[in-house]
């Protein structure tokens, strides 16, 4: 399917019909999802993949009780990361192993980690969180790309859910991505016009 025509079918699912999506498509899903875009590529997330009916219908009410969670076949928890020095490293070793030297490298670690030590926890937070919406734009797309629906969702208790996954502090569930075949039908979408979201450069006082 062309880029084109997945952005304008993919809709926000709002149930599912139960049936499980295969291993080779959720497979191919998640290596979609794990090339996303980050920011120096430090890729400050986690994704916690819930198949498992019953822990689904456990989350249920900590997700105001919609019904896309009961009903998906997988249910995606997209967890931004605040634990960026660890991520440094990892990256860093990463590059060395495909090959990079070390000293050659120095520079750009050094960098990172310099940006990372001038962020308050707050900012670690709000930073991680920006980049883990890169990674839920692949799903979205992608989910539909291989013949399936999605539905991207903030509704939710992120403490809740942080307790009943049993998450370390630094996982701060940030958005919720339910996959699966579609029992509704999508509507027409609804966009602004153009003129009212692109602002030409000859508008502009500069």
């Amino acid at each position: 399917m062309e880029f084109e025509k997945i952005v304008h079918e993919r809709y926000a699912t709002k149930l599912f019909d139960g049936r499980k999506i295969p291993e080779e498509k959720i497979s191919r899903l998640f290596e979609m999802i794990r090339h996303a875009a980050s920011s120096f590529n430090i890729q400050p997330w986690k994704i916690i993949i819930i198949k498992d009916q019953k822990l689904k219908e456990k989350l249920q009410p900590a997700t105001w009780n919609q019904q896309q969670i009961p009903t998906c076949s997988h249910l995606l928890v997209f967890c931004a990361d605040t634990g960026i020095a660890g991520n440094i490293d990892r990256l860093e070793k990463l590059m060395i192993e495909n090959g990079a030297d070390k000293e050659s490298i120095k520079g750009y670690i050094d960098m990172m980690k310099g940006f990372e030590k001038n962020l308050s926890e707050e900012q670690k937070l709000s930073w991680s969180q920006r980049q883990t919406f890169l990674a839920l734009g692949n799903a979205l797309n992608g989910a539909k790309s291989l013949g399936f629906d999605s539905c991207p969702m903030e509704g939710f208790n992120p403490a809740e859910y942080s307790r009943i996954l049993s998450l370390p502090k630094n996982l701060v569930p940030t958005a919720l991505c339910p996959v699966g075949y579609a029992k509704d039908t999508q509507k027409d979408k609804l966009r602004f016009a153009k003129k009212d979201v692109f602002i030409e450069d000859s508008k502009l006082k500069w």
